[in-house]
């Protein structure tokens, strides 16, 4: 923890010059009012600009109950997308996915009959419409061979997306001591599949869904709601309360919302709606830089040039409250100086952008430039003035570390 804060602090002090303050355009009318939710733990984030516009105990451990399932779909759209798997490959349910999670286990389940074969696109639909466990333990046992193997792969994958707070210990979001997420990461999720899985995310939309002659509903209920949602899952164990993964798009603005440890199904549906209600209505975007803006630069070691301009791939957007004079506080962050020789492309920095006490914004920064190896005498002056200054940040790291 001392480490994580050492590097935080010597990040704003080695890179204060590059720090950007930035004030909203227009008339500054009334604060927006602030929003307030009975969920334990609840975050909305903007998709396009990946802003977050509200967060309550965001990076509290919680159970997913099956909201897991959603880590589980990822796990089998990846396999799609790399060509291991299609729909019309075919998964037998066995007699543990029907004992632990067919109509007679007293969970959530598509009613598939044992040691029958059914094809991936079904078992897709009986896992995300219905929230089947049986569904989901077929998919584990039929790509990983057990539900241990797939766990780990679930694991490997949440680790590959950046999902840093969460560890999964099953397909079907079954209660155990081991699987724990965060709301934030769940917030993370949705927007990893509605960004690398568009058809595929689709299936997350679908109201109802009928097989072996039972027809189910989506137990999601702001599908139902006329305002504009589009996924994604709901979950509830006696370990996390209720809880929901929610999308809605309106003129072309879509929101991800998140709550969980609700005390009952009414309350999951009211305050997840009032969450994004809230942020449709009470905040605006703002561009802080168009495409192809230099953001700022970053200071470079032993290259031909000193510093190194940088730029996001879009244009960089936050969204703020509507007619609110809060200061917008932005800065690069980096490990630097950066060594040459260095990619034009490359990831090296990142824009953290606050509104008031709140990260609205952390995005990635690229080099705008090619930077090749510097000539000797630029490496020698270069060397001489990292010697010169560098017992400093040794120093102040020290510091940090015994306080």
């Amino acid at each position: 923890m001392r480490q994580r804060q050492a590097a935080r602090i010597l990040a704003a002090l080695a890179f204060l010059a590059s720090a950007l303050f930035l004030a909203p355009a227009g008339t500054q009318e009334a604060r927006a009012q602030e929003f307030q939710t009975t969920a334990p733990t609840a975050i909305l984030m903007d998709a396009g600009s990946h802003a977050v516009l509200f967060e309550k105990n965001a990076d509290e451990p919680t159970a997913p109950a099956s909201m897991a399932k959603v880590m589980t779909a990822e796990v089998v759209f990846n396999e799609i997308k790399n060509g291991r798997l299609n729909f019309d490959s075919e998964f037998t349910i066995s007699e543990n996915a029907w004992r632990k999670g067919g109509g007679g286990s007293g969970g959530s389940s598509m009613f598939a009959k044992v040691n029958t074969s059914v094809r991936l696109e079904d078992l897709l639909r009986g896992l995300i419409v219905q929230s089947g466990n049986d569904a989901a333990i077929a998919l584990a046992e039929g790509i990983a061979g057990t539900e241990e193997n797939f766990a780990r792969m679930m694991n490997e994958r949440a680790k590959q997306i950046g999902l840093t707070q969460s560890t999964f210990a099953n397909s079907t979001g079954y209660g155990h001591p081991d699987q724990k997420v965060t709301v934030r990461d769940l917030a993370k999720l949705a927007l990893h599949m509605i960004e690398t899985y568009p058809d595929l995310y689709k299936i997350f939309g679908e109201r109802e869904f009928t097989w072996n002659k039972i027809r189910q509903q989506n137990r999601n209920p702001l599908l139902f709601a006329d305002i504009g949602a589009d996924g994604l899952k709901t979950g509830n164990i006696d370990e996390s309360g209720y809880g929901l993964i929610g999308s809605a798009v309106q003129n072309d603005q879509r929101l991800i919302v998140v709550v969980n440890g609700l005390k009952t199904a009414r309350d999951r549906a009211n305050e997840s709606r009032k969450l994004l209600d809230w942020g449709f209505r009470a905040f605006e975007s703002q561009q802080l830089f168009a495409e192809g803006q230099v953001v700022g630069e970053a200071q470079v070691f032993g290259g031909n040039m000193r510093s190194l301009p940088l730029v996001a791939k879009k244009p960089v957007r936050v969204l703020v409250p509507r007619g609110d004079g809060e200061r917008v506080t932005a800065r690069i962050v980096y490990t630097g100086p950066l060594k040459a020789p260095i990619q034009k492309g490359a990831e090296v920095a990142r824009l953290q952008v606050n509104r008031g006490d709140m990260q609205a914004l952390d995005i990635p920064l690229y080099a705008n430039e090619d930077v090749q190896q510097g000539t000797l005498s630029q490496r020698a002056f270069d060397g001489l003035l990292e010697f010169s200054t560098g017992w400093v940040r040794r120093a102040f790291t020290s510091l940090v570390e015994s306080i």
